[in-house]
């Protein structure tokens, strides 16, 4: 079921599919809730009642601010919970969605009964803000790429630009991805912490310093493994993964 609801000042669009207890998927920056089809989805609804929302900005949903924070993100997302009647789920974050699930988790941490965690970040490291700074203005990009955006955000090349202007000005974000040890020990979730070894934006010793953080964590390393170690080939072993931790949490 694909559906749009209003959540604070915006039109967020949603899909929800399966019986079962909620789980909420939660994309990555500049992509879409249509992502998870990657990312064995599928599987995950024969179990549970997937929510997978568009986060602000992204996909079908609008965004009414001039910019984009994890922050009010988390903020959205708990609005559409509450709309949803969902006053406890599991959830799973993928790079910006992780970030956005560790600002839910630590806003309320009651709300979850279990949470796996995908290449995010307590802060922005220098390594991730090079690459950031490298991010081609939009008049710089390739056909291929306008193509492929343009596939997945139906409000049309205004909104891909924001995309890329936001995500290049993520290189001078310090408040918003600002968590310390401290802060995350207010997680209560059980938690599982994936990591690619060779993720070129966040080293992986920041996933240690979560996993120390993060009260009932677990930390799962994907040997030889990028940003978002979880499409394609890598897919089945993470959704194996990610239902035996959410049997046991």
């Amino acid at each position: 079921m694909k559906t749009t609801v209003e959540v604070n000042d915006l039109k967020m669009h949603y899909e929800k599919e399966g019986d079962g207890e909620p789980l909420l998927l939660l994309h990555g920056g500049t992509g879409c809730h249509e992502d998870w089809a990657y990312a064995g989805r599928a599987e995950f609804v024969r179990e549970y009642s997937v929510i997978a929302p568009d986060a602000r900005g992204h996909g079908a949903t609008n965004n009414t601010q001039a910019t984009i924070t994890h922050r009010q993100c988390a903020l959205d997302m708990l609005s559409l919970l509450d709309q949803l009647g969902v006053s406890r789920c599991r959830a799973i974050g993928v790079s910006m969605g992780g970030n956005i699930l560790l600002h839910m988790a630590t806003m309320q941490p009651d709300r979850f009964k279990a949470m796996i965690v995908i290449s995010a970040t307590m802060q922005f490291p220098e390594q991730a803000r090079a690459i950031m700074r490298q991010v081609p203005a939009p008049d710089k990009q390739p056909p291929e790429e306008w193509e492929r955006m343009r596939r997945s955000h139906k409000h049309g090349d205004q909104q891909i630009t924001k995309l890329w202007d936001w995500t290049r000005s993520l290189q001078d974000s310090y408040d918003d991805m600002n968590f310390t040890p401290a802060s995350l020990s207010s997680v209560t979730a059980p938690s599982l912490i994936i990591y690619g070894d060779r993720d070129p934006l966040y080293p992986v010793e920041m996933a240690v310093a979560m996993y120390r953080a993060i009260p009932q964590s677990s930390l799962f390393v994907v040997p030889n493994g990028g940003h978002g170690p979880i499409f394609g080939d890598a897919a089945h072993d993470f959704t194996q993964t990610a239902l035996k931790f959410f049997r046991m949490a």
